[in-house]
Protein backbone atom coordinates (compact mmCIF):
# COMPACT_ATOMS: atom_id res chain seq x y z
CA UNK A 1 0.00 0.00 0.00
CA UNK A 2 1.70 3.57 -0.90
CA UNK A 3 0.04 7.01 0.23
CA UNK A 4 0.39 9.94 -2.75
CA UNK A 5 1.15 13.24 -1.16
CA UNK A 6 1.62 15.85 -3.00
CA UNK A 7 4.45 17.41 -3.22
CA UNK A 8 3.60 21.53 -2.33
CA UNK A 9 4.30 23.77 -5.57
CA UNK A 10 6.25 26.71 -4.31
CA UNK A 11 3.70 29.28 -5.10
CA UNK A 12 1.85 27.93 -1.72
CA UNK A 13 5.49 28.82 -0.24
CA UNK A 14 5.48 32.66 -1.57
CA UNK A 15 1.52 32.77 -0.91
CA UNK A 16 1.53 31.52 2.44
CA UNK A 17 4.57 33.82 3.48
CA UNK A 18 3.44 36.78 5.80
CA UNK A 19 4.29 40.06 4.86
CA UNK A 20 5.29 39.45 1.45
CA UNK A 21 5.67 43.14 0.92
CA UNK A 22 8.38 43.42 3.48
CA UNK A 23 11.27 42.12 0.94
CA UNK A 24 10.44 44.79 -1.53
CA UNK A 25 10.49 47.37 1.30
CA UNK A 26 13.96 46.60 2.18
CA UNK A 27 15.02 45.71 -1.41
CA UNK A 28 13.67 49.41 -2.28
CA UNK A 29 15.05 51.03 0.69
CA UNK A 30 18.25 49.48 0.17
CA UNK A 31 18.27 50.48 -3.20
CA UNK A 32 18.00 54.38 -2.60
CA UNK A 33 20.15 53.83 0.27
CA UNK A 34 22.93 53.34 -2.05
CA UNK A 35 21.50 55.43 -4.48
CA UNK A 36 22.20 58.24 -2.51
CA UNK A 37 25.49 57.47 -1.84
CA UNK A 38 26.76 56.69 -4.92
CA UNK A 39 25.13 60.60 -6.25
CA UNK A 40 27.22 61.64 -3.11
CA UNK A 41 30.37 59.60 -4.17
CA UNK A 42 30.51 60.64 -7.66
CA UNK A 43 29.37 64.55 -6.60
CA UNK A 44 32.47 64.18 -4.39
CA UNK A 45 34.71 63.11 -7.60
CA UNK A 46 35.36 59.31 -6.01
CA UNK A 47 34.22 57.65 -9.82
CA UNK A 48 36.26 54.49 -8.74
CA UNK A 49 34.24 54.02 -5.31
CA UNK A 50 30.91 55.04 -7.11
CA UNK A 51 31.05 52.39 -9.78
CA UNK A 52 32.12 49.75 -7.11
CA UNK A 53 28.68 50.84 -4.88
CA UNK A 54 26.88 50.46 -8.11
CA UNK A 55 27.91 47.03 -8.85
CA UNK A 56 27.77 45.89 -5.76
CA UNK A 57 24.30 47.42 -4.96
CA UNK A 58 23.01 45.84 -8.38
CA UNK A 59 24.03 42.64 -7.81
CA UNK A 60 22.47 42.16 -4.86
CA UNK A 61 19.19 43.81 -5.86
CA UNK A 62 19.05 41.34 -8.78
CA UNK A 63 20.10 38.03 -6.57
CA UNK A 64 17.56 38.96 -3.91
CA UNK A 65 14.85 39.92 -6.27
CA UNK A 66 14.76 36.92 -8.73
CA UNK A 67 12.85 33.70 -7.59
CA UNK A 68 15.51 32.37 -10.39
CA UNK A 69 18.54 33.10 -8.38
CA UNK A 70 17.46 32.00 -5.16
CA UNK A 71 20.10 29.90 -4.80
CA UNK A 72 22.94 31.98 -5.30
CA UNK A 73 21.69 34.50 -1.84
CA UNK A 74 23.56 32.03 0.12
CA UNK A 75 27.10 32.57 -1.78
CA UNK A 76 26.46 36.36 -2.81
CA UNK A 77 28.26 37.60 0.56
CA UNK A 78 31.48 35.75 -0.39
CA UNK A 79 31.36 36.87 -4.18
CA UNK A 80 30.53 40.69 -2.71
CA UNK A 81 33.62 40.51 0.10
CA UNK A 82 35.73 39.05 -2.45
CA UNK A 83 34.77 41.80 -4.76
CA UNK A 84 35.12 44.31 -2.76
CA UNK A 85 38.36 43.28 -0.42
CA UNK A 86 40.42 41.67 -3.15
CA UNK A 87 39.16 42.79 -6.41
CA UNK A 88 38.42 46.07 -5.88
CA UNK A 89 41.61 46.67 -4.17
CA UNK A 90 43.43 45.06 -6.27
CA UNK A 91 42.55 46.54 -9.34
CA UNK A 92 42.47 50.12 -7.92
CA UNK A 93 46.36 49.77 -6.64
CA UNK A 94 47.62 48.85 -10.24
CA UNK A 95 45.62 51.64 -11.75
CA UNK A 96 47.35 53.98 -8.79
CA UNK A 97 50.68 52.35 -10.12
CA UNK A 98 50.27 54.51 -13.38
CA UNK A 99 49.11 57.26 -11.90
CA UNK A 100 51.31 60.62 -10.17
CA UNK A 101 49.17 59.83 -6.90
CA UNK A 102 51.35 61.09 -3.94
CA UNK A 103 51.27 63.11 -1.19
CA UNK A 104 51.50 66.13 -3.20
CA UNK A 105 49.53 65.13 -6.34
CA UNK A 106 45.84 64.10 -4.43
CA UNK A 107 43.63 66.18 -5.81
CA UNK A 108 41.56 66.43 -9.65
CA UNK A 109 42.67 68.80 -11.59
CA UNK A 110 40.06 70.99 -10.86
CA UNK A 111 40.08 70.60 -7.22
CA UNK A 112 43.68 71.45 -7.12
CA UNK A 113 42.73 74.92 -9.10
CA UNK A 114 40.05 75.55 -7.14
CA UNK A 115 42.76 75.49 -4.03
CA UNK A 116 44.97 77.49 -5.79
CA UNK A 117 41.84 80.01 -6.50
CA UNK A 118 41.05 80.37 -2.45
CA UNK A 119 44.76 81.59 -1.90
CA UNK A 120 45.13 85.05 -1.09
CA UNK A 121 47.76 87.75 -0.26
CA UNK A 122 47.74 91.23 1.80
CA UNK A 123 47.49 93.63 -0.77
CA UNK A 124 47.19 97.06 1.38
CA UNK A 125 47.25 98.39 4.49
CA UNK A 126 46.25 97.03 7.64
CA UNK A 127 44.35 97.34 10.76
CA UNK A 128 44.22 96.76 14.18
CA UNK A 129 40.94 95.26 15.32
CA UNK A 130 38.29 94.41 18.25
CA UNK A 131 35.61 92.72 18.30
CA UNK A 132 32.61 95.05 20.53
CA UNK A 133 29.85 93.66 22.91
CA UNK A 134 26.48 94.82 22.75
CA UNK A 135 24.37 92.80 24.51
CA UNK A 136 23.58 89.79 21.76
CA UNK A 137 25.29 91.74 19.32
CA UNK A 138 28.60 92.43 17.94
CA UNK A 139 30.27 95.69 16.21
CA UNK A 140 33.25 95.27 14.21
CA UNK A 141 35.44 98.13 15.38
CA UNK A 142 38.86 98.98 13.48
CA UNK A 143 41.64 101.32 14.17
CA UNK A 144 43.02 103.97 11.45
CA UNK A 145 45.75 105.98 12.72
CA UNK A 146 43.75 108.17 15.53
CA UNK A 147 40.35 107.72 13.72
CA UNK A 148 38.08 104.66 14.94
CA UNK A 149 35.60 102.99 12.52
CA UNK A 150 33.04 100.97 13.08
CA UNK A 151 29.73 99.27 11.84
CA UNK A 152 26.52 98.78 13.05
CA UNK A 153 25.88 96.29 15.85
CA UNK A 154 24.77 92.71 14.28
CA UNK A 155 23.93 89.23 14.86
CA UNK A 156 27.15 86.96 14.64
CA UNK A 157 24.89 84.23 12.76
CA UNK A 158 25.23 82.79 9.35
CA UNK A 159 21.25 83.82 8.72
CA UNK A 160 21.99 87.45 9.45
CA UNK A 161 24.93 87.47 7.39
CA UNK A 162 23.35 86.14 4.63
CA UNK A 163 21.01 89.21 4.69
CA UNK A 164 23.57 91.51 4.78
CA UNK A 165 24.91 89.94 1.36
CA UNK A 166 27.97 89.02 3.93
CA UNK A 167 29.54 92.43 3.56
CA UNK A 168 29.76 95.35 6.62
CA UNK A 169 30.11 99.34 6.35
CA UNK A 170 32.18 101.35 8.66
CA UNK A 171 31.78 104.73 9.58
CA UNK A 172 33.86 106.83 11.67
CA UNK A 173 33.47 107.40 15.57
CA UNK A 174 35.43 109.57 17.84
CA UNK A 175 35.25 106.52 20.62
CA UNK A 176 34.16 102.85 20.37
CA UNK A 177 31.03 101.77 22.43
CA UNK A 178 30.58 98.60 23.50
CA UNK A 179 32.72 95.98 25.66
CA UNK A 180 35.53 94.79 23.90
CA UNK A 181 34.85 91.07 23.39
CA UNK A 182 37.18 88.41 24.69
CA UNK A 183 39.72 86.63 22.50
CA UNK A 184 38.08 83.38 22.70
CA UNK A 185 34.53 84.78 21.49
CA UNK A 186 36.93 85.75 18.23
CA UNK A 187 38.34 82.39 18.08
CA UNK A 188 34.75 80.94 18.44
CA UNK A 189 33.36 82.99 15.49
CA UNK A 190 36.16 82.79 13.41
CA UNK A 191 34.88 80.72 10.77
CA UNK A 192 32.27 83.51 10.55
CA UNK A 193 34.40 86.28 10.65
CA UNK A 194 36.80 85.00 7.60
CA UNK A 195 33.53 85.15 5.37
CA UNK A 196 33.20 88.95 6.41
CA UNK A 197 33.74 91.35 4.04
CA UNK A 198 33.94 94.69 5.62
CA UNK A 199 34.32 97.96 3.38
CA UNK A 200 35.78 101.00 4.80
CA UNK A 201 33.91 104.59 4.00
CA UNK A 202 36.65 105.49 0.56
CA UNK A 203 34.87 101.82 -0.57
CA UNK A 204 38.18 99.71 0.67
CA UNK A 205 37.19 96.23 1.21
CA UNK A 206 39.40 94.57 3.85
CA UNK A 207 39.15 90.39 5.00
CA UNK A 208 40.45 89.30 8.32
CA UNK A 209 43.70 88.28 8.31
CA UNK A 210 44.61 87.35 12.03
CA UNK A 211 42.73 87.47 15.40
CA UNK A 212 43.36 90.98 15.83
CA UNK A 213 43.73 92.43 12.29
CA UNK A 214 42.05 92.75 9.14
CA UNK A 215 43.81 94.15 6.13
CA UNK A 216 42.95 94.30 2.02
CA UNK A 217 43.33 91.57 0.86
CA UNK A 218 42.82 89.99 -2.60
CA UNK A 219 42.90 86.69 -4.45
CA UNK A 220 46.57 85.83 -4.81
CA UNK A 221 45.63 83.76 -8.38
CA UNK A 222 42.84 84.69 -11.03
CA UNK A 223 41.92 82.44 -13.85
CA UNK A 224 42.38 83.29 -17.26
CA UNK A 225 39.51 83.17 -20.38
CA UNK A 226 40.96 80.04 -21.29
CA UNK A 227 40.19 78.35 -17.86
CA UNK A 228 43.42 76.92 -17.19
CA UNK A 229 45.82 79.70 -16.96
CA UNK A 230 46.50 81.28 -13.46
CA UNK A 231 47.77 84.70 -12.97
CA UNK A 232 49.86 85.76 -10.28
CA UNK A 233 48.21 89.15 -8.75
CA UNK A 234 51.71 89.76 -6.43
CA UNK A 235 54.09 89.03 -8.98
CA UNK A 236 52.05 88.92 -12.36
CA UNK A 237 53.56 85.53 -13.34
CA UNK A 238 51.68 83.14 -15.88
CA UNK A 239 51.53 79.58 -14.57
CA UNK A 240 49.70 76.90 -16.69
CA UNK A 241 49.23 73.38 -15.49
CA UNK A 242 51.77 70.53 -16.51
CA UNK A 243 49.97 67.71 -17.18
CA UNK A 244 52.98 65.38 -17.83
CA UNK A 245 54.18 66.21 -13.83
CA UNK A 246 51.23 67.11 -12.40
CA UNK A 247 51.64 70.71 -11.53
CA UNK A 248 50.98 74.16 -12.12
CA UNK A 249 54.07 76.09 -13.30
CA UNK A 250 55.41 79.45 -14.65
CA UNK A 251 56.58 79.57 -18.31
CA UNK A 252 58.34 81.50 -20.20
CA UNK A 253 58.40 83.68 -23.32
CA UNK A 254 58.20 79.97 -25.41
CA UNK A 255 55.28 78.67 -23.82
CA UNK A 256 58.35 76.56 -22.02
CA UNK A 257 58.18 75.37 -18.35
CA UNK A 258 60.61 77.10 -16.50
CA UNK A 259 59.05 77.47 -12.71
CA UNK A 260 59.19 75.18 -9.42
CA UNK A 261 56.11 73.16 -9.09
CA UNK A 262 52.93 74.82 -7.43
CA UNK A 263 51.35 72.55 -4.43
CA UNK A 264 48.88 71.27 -4.37
CA UNK A 265 49.82 69.11 -7.29
CA UNK A 266 46.70 66.97 -9.57
CA UNK A 267 46.83 63.36 -10.41
CA UNK A 268 47.58 62.49 -14.06
CA UNK A 269 48.17 59.23 -16.06
CA UNK A 270 52.12 58.96 -16.33
CA UNK A 271 52.04 55.64 -18.42
CA UNK A 272 54.96 53.31 -17.14
CA UNK A 273 57.08 55.66 -15.49
CA UNK A 274 56.63 54.27 -11.90
CA UNK A 275 58.11 51.08 -13.30
CA UNK A 276 60.64 52.89 -15.45
CA UNK A 277 62.17 54.94 -12.02
CA UNK A 278 61.89 51.44 -10.53
CA UNK A 279 65.39 50.13 -12.83
CA UNK A 280 66.45 53.21 -13.89
CA UNK A 281 66.62 55.57 -10.69
CA UNK A 282 69.87 54.55 -9.13
CA UNK A 283 68.13 55.63 -5.72
CA UNK A 284 65.52 53.25 -6.11
CA UNK A 285 67.36 50.11 -8.57
CA UNK A 286 70.17 49.47 -6.02
CA UNK A 287 67.77 49.23 -3.29
CA UNK A 288 64.99 47.71 -4.98
CA UNK A 289 66.83 44.87 -6.11
CA UNK A 290 69.54 44.02 -2.59
CA UNK A 291 65.81 43.88 -1.49
CA UNK A 292 64.49 41.92 -3.49
CA UNK A 293 67.14 39.10 -3.68
CA UNK A 294 66.80 39.43 0.28
CA UNK A 295 63.41 38.60 0.15
CA UNK A 296 63.90 35.52 -1.57
CA UNK A 297 66.56 34.54 0.39
CA UNK A 298 64.85 35.29 3.50
CA UNK A 299 61.88 33.46 2.36
CA UNK A 300 63.16 30.62 1.04
CA UNK A 301 66.03 29.83 4.33
CA UNK A 302 62.83 30.19 6.34
CA UNK A 303 60.64 27.74 4.77
CA UNK A 304 63.65 25.65 4.55
CA UNK A 305 64.94 25.77 8.24
CA UNK A 306 61.22 25.62 9.51
CA UNK A 307 60.64 22.53 7.53
CA UNK A 308 64.30 20.90 9.13
CA UNK A 309 63.41 21.86 12.35
CA UNK A 310 60.02 20.64 12.24
CA UNK A 311 60.97 17.09 10.45
CA UNK A 312 63.55 16.74 13.37
CA UNK A 313 61.47 17.02 16.38
CA UNK A 314 58.53 15.35 14.63
CA UNK A 315 60.94 12.25 14.22
CA UNK A 316 61.81 12.98 18.14
CA UNK A 317 58.17 13.18 19.53
CA UNK A 318 57.13 10.24 17.21
CA UNK A 319 59.60 7.92 19.30
CA UNK A 320 57.90 5.33 20.78
CA UNK A 321 60.32 4.60 23.89
CA UNK A 322 60.02 8.40 24.27
CA UNK A 323 59.01 9.14 27.92
CA UNK A 324 56.89 11.94 28.48
CA UNK A 325 56.23 12.17 24.24
CA UNK A 326 52.72 13.82 25.07
CA UNK A 327 54.27 16.66 27.57
CA UNK A 328 57.07 17.46 24.88
CA UNK A 329 54.30 18.31 22.11
CA UNK A 330 52.28 20.63 23.83
CA UNK A 331 55.26 22.69 24.65
CA UNK A 332 56.89 22.22 21.05
CA UNK A 333 53.55 23.41 19.71
CA UNK A 334 53.29 26.53 22.15
CA UNK A 335 54.88 28.91 20.21
CA UNK A 336 52.02 28.20 17.41
CA UNK A 337 49.37 28.92 19.88
CA UNK A 338 50.79 32.17 21.13
CA UNK A 339 50.20 35.57 19.21
CA UNK A 340 53.02 36.16 16.41
CA UNK A 341 52.83 40.03 17.88
CA UNK A 342 53.84 38.87 21.36
CA UNK A 343 56.49 36.33 20.40
CA UNK A 344 58.18 39.17 17.97
CA UNK A 345 58.18 41.73 20.94
CA UNK A 346 59.84 39.89 23.63
CA UNK A 347 62.06 38.28 20.75
CA UNK A 348 62.45 41.99 20.36
CA UNK A 349 63.78 42.68 24.22
CA UNK A 350 65.78 39.52 24.37
CA UNK A 351 67.81 40.51 21.22
CA UNK A 352 68.31 44.31 22.95
CA UNK A 353 71.62 45.23 22.25
CA UNK A 354 72.43 46.74 25.97
CA UNK A 355 70.00 45.23 28.43
CA UNK A 356 68.86 41.61 26.09
CA UNK A 357 69.46 38.57 28.08
CA UNK A 358 70.99 36.99 24.91
CA UNK A 359 73.66 39.73 24.69
CA UNK A 360 74.38 38.90 28.16
CA UNK A 361 74.38 36.08 28.22
CA UNK A 362 76.92 35.92 25.29
CA UNK A 363 78.68 38.79 26.96
CA UNK A 364 79.21 36.55 29.95
CA UNK A 365 80.03 33.35 28.24
CA UNK A 366 82.14 34.84 25.32
CA UNK A 367 82.70 38.45 26.00
CA UNK A 368 80.39 39.31 23.08
CA UNK A 369 77.78 41.76 22.62
CA UNK A 370 76.48 41.72 18.94
CA UNK A 371 74.58 44.71 17.19
CA UNK A 372 72.16 43.04 15.87
CA UNK A 373 70.00 45.78 15.18
CA UNK A 374 72.51 48.00 13.76
CA UNK A 375 74.59 45.38 11.50
CA UNK A 376 72.59 44.61 8.35
CA UNK A 377 74.23 41.08 8.67
CA UNK A 378 73.40 40.08 12.29
CA UNK A 379 69.71 41.79 12.02
CA UNK A 380 69.02 39.85 8.97
CA UNK A 381 70.40 36.73 11.43
CA UNK A 382 68.07 37.92 14.00
CA UNK A 383 64.77 38.02 11.82
CA UNK A 384 65.76 34.26 10.61
CA UNK A 385 65.83 33.32 14.06
CA UNK A 386 63.01 34.87 15.04
CA UNK A 387 60.86 33.48 11.88
CA UNK A 388 62.46 30.18 12.38
CA UNK A 389 61.09 29.98 16.08
CA UNK A 390 57.61 31.04 14.99
CA UNK A 391 57.40 28.55 11.63
CA UNK A 392 58.58 25.40 13.14
CA UNK A 393 55.51 24.50 15.03
CA UNK A 394 53.11 24.33 11.79
CA UNK A 395 55.91 21.71 10.24
CA UNK A 396 56.32 19.77 13.34
CA UNK A 397 52.39 19.42 13.26
CA UNK A 398 52.29 19.10 9.48
CA UNK A 399 55.44 16.08 9.39
CA UNK A 400 53.84 13.91 12.94
CA UNK A 401 50.32 13.44 10.42
CA UNK A 402 52.40 12.45 8.00
CA UNK A 403 54.74 10.38 9.35
CA UNK A 404 52.34 7.84 10.68
CA UNK A 405 51.11 7.18 6.91
CA UNK A 406 54.56 5.58 6.35
CA UNK A 407 53.88 2.28 5.94
CA UNK A 408 56.29 0.51 8.59
CA UNK A 409 57.21 -2.39 6.04
CA UNK A 410 59.56 0.13 4.65
CA UNK A 411 61.93 0.52 7.45
CA UNK A 412 61.57 -3.50 8.29
CA UNK A 413 62.43 -3.77 4.45
CA UNK A 414 65.42 -1.38 4.71
CA UNK A 415 66.78 -3.31 8.08
CA UNK A 416 66.69 -6.19 5.97
CA UNK A 417 69.37 -4.64 3.71
CA UNK A 418 71.31 -3.78 6.80
CA UNK A 419 70.10 0.23 6.67
CA UNK A 420 70.66 1.95 9.83
CA UNK A 421 68.39 5.30 11.24
CA UNK A 422 70.20 7.54 9.10
CA UNK A 423 70.02 5.73 5.75
CA UNK A 424 66.21 5.51 6.76
CA UNK A 425 65.57 9.61 7.16
CA UNK A 426 67.29 10.16 4.31
CA UNK A 427 65.90 7.85 1.87
CA UNK A 428 62.28 6.95 3.04
CA UNK A 429 61.18 9.19 5.63
CA UNK A 430 62.42 12.70 3.97
CA UNK A 431 61.69 11.80 0.75
CA UNK A 432 58.05 10.19 1.54
CA UNK A 433 57.58 13.52 3.43
CA UNK A 434 58.78 16.40 1.61
CA UNK A 435 57.06 15.40 -1.76
CA UNK A 436 53.18 15.55 -0.66
CA UNK A 437 54.27 18.75 1.61
CA UNK A 438 55.57 20.89 -1.50
CA UNK A 439 52.44 22.80 -2.18
CA UNK A 440 52.02 23.75 1.58
CA UNK A 441 55.95 24.88 1.40
CA UNK A 442 55.25 26.58 -1.59
CA UNK A 443 52.33 28.50 0.25
CA UNK A 444 54.79 29.26 3.04
CA UNK A 445 56.88 30.84 0.26
CA UNK A 446 54.65 32.79 -0.33
CA UNK A 447 53.69 33.65 2.88
CA UNK A 448 57.45 34.60 4.25
CA UNK A 449 57.75 36.42 1.04
CA UNK A 450 54.99 38.91 2.19
CA UNK A 451 55.77 38.56 6.00
CA UNK A 452 54.98 42.47 6.75
CA UNK A 453 54.37 42.00 10.66
CA UNK A 454 57.67 40.83 11.27
CA UNK A 455 59.57 43.17 10.19
CA UNK A 456 57.33 46.02 10.68
CA UNK A 457 57.47 44.89 14.50
CA UNK A 458 61.22 43.55 15.21
CA UNK A 459 63.57 45.82 12.74
CA UNK A 460 60.78 48.72 11.18
CA UNK A 461 63.66 48.27 8.01
CA UNK A 462 66.51 48.71 10.42
CA UNK A 463 69.50 49.44 9.70
CA UNK A 464 68.75 52.56 7.13
CA UNK A 465 70.40 52.25 3.53
CA UNK A 466 72.38 55.20 3.14
CA UNK A 467 71.91 57.22 0.18
CA UNK A 468 68.48 56.06 -1.48
CA UNK A 469 65.86 58.14 -3.50
CA UNK A 470 63.59 56.51 -1.08
CA UNK A 471 63.40 55.29 2.43
CA UNK A 472 65.05 51.75 2.47
CA UNK A 473 66.34 49.24 4.90
CA UNK A 474 68.76 46.80 4.72
CA UNK A 475 65.57 44.02 6.52
CA UNK A 476 63.25 45.66 4.37
CA UNK A 477 60.78 42.96 2.74
CA UNK A 478 59.55 43.94 -0.65
CA UNK A 479 56.11 44.70 1.37
CA UNK A 480 57.65 46.72 4.20
CA UNK A 481 59.65 48.27 1.21
CA UNK A 482 56.49 49.55 -0.59
CA UNK A 483 54.45 50.07 2.65
CA UNK A 484 57.64 52.63 3.56
CA UNK A 485 57.34 54.18 0.14
CA UNK A 486 53.75 54.91 0.61
CA UNK A 487 53.36 56.84 4.03
CA UNK A 488 57.41 57.36 5.23
CA UNK A 489 58.59 59.07 2.27
CA UNK A 490 60.67 61.84 3.14
CA UNK A 491 60.04 64.17 0.27
CA UNK A 492 56.17 63.35 -0.08
CA UNK A 493 54.32 59.80 -0.03
CA UNK A 494 54.99 58.37 -3.23
CA UNK A 495 51.34 56.25 -3.94
CA UNK A 496 52.13 55.75 -7.43
CA UNK A 497 56.07 54.54 -7.06
CA UNK A 498 54.33 51.66 -4.52
CA UNK A 499 51.51 50.58 -6.66
CA UNK A 500 53.93 49.90 -9.14
CA UNK A 501 56.40 47.95 -6.75
CA UNK A 502 52.68 46.12 -4.99
CA UNK A 503 52.02 45.39 -9.00
CA UNK A 504 55.39 43.21 -9.21
CA UNK A 505 54.43 41.73 -5.89
CA UNK A 506 51.40 40.54 -7.21
CA UNK A 507 52.91 39.38 -10.64
CA UNK A 508 55.85 37.34 -8.60
CA UNK A 509 53.18 36.03 -5.48
CA UNK A 510 50.23 35.37 -8.04
CA UNK A 511 53.07 33.10 -10.04
CA UNK A 512 53.92 31.31 -6.75
CA UNK A 513 50.27 30.62 -6.48
CA UNK A 514 49.98 29.26 -9.82
CA UNK A 515 53.46 27.10 -9.27
CA UNK A 516 51.37 25.81 -5.97
CA UNK A 517 48.24 24.66 -7.90
CA UNK A 518 50.12 23.24 -10.33
CA UNK A 519 51.55 21.25 -8.06
CA UNK A 520 48.46 20.41 -6.37
CA UNK A 521 47.00 18.93 -9.39
CA UNK A 522 50.18 16.94 -9.79
CA UNK A 523 49.29 15.51 -6.41
CA UNK A 524 45.70 14.85 -6.98
CA UNK A 525 46.07 12.91 -10.15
Amino acid sequence: MSLNVASPHPAQFSESRPFPWLKTLVLSAVTLLNGYAIVLMYARGEFAFALLTLLLASMGVYVFARKRTYAHRYIFPGVAGMILFIIFPLIYTIGLAFTNYSGANQLSFERAQSVLLEQSFQSGESYSFELRQHNDLYSITLKEGDTWLTSKPFSLTKKSLEQQSGEVVLTPIAEPSGNKAPLKTVIQNRNILNNLVVATPNGTELKMAGLRKFAEVKPLYVLDADGETLVNNKTNEVLKPNFETGYYQTIDDNGQFIGKPLTPGFIVNIGFDNFTRIFADQGIQGPFLKIFIWTVVFAAVTVVLTLAVGVILAQIVSWEALKGRGLYRVLLILPYAVPAFISILIFKGLFNQSFGEINQLLQGLFGLSPSWFTDPTLAKTMIIIVNTWLGYPYMMILAMGMLKAIPDDLYEASAMDGAGPIDNFFKITLPLLVKPMVPLLIASFAFNFNNFVLIQLLTNGAPDMIGTSVPAGHTDLLVSYTYRIAFEGAGGQDFGLAGAIATLIFILVGGLSLLNMKFTKLETE
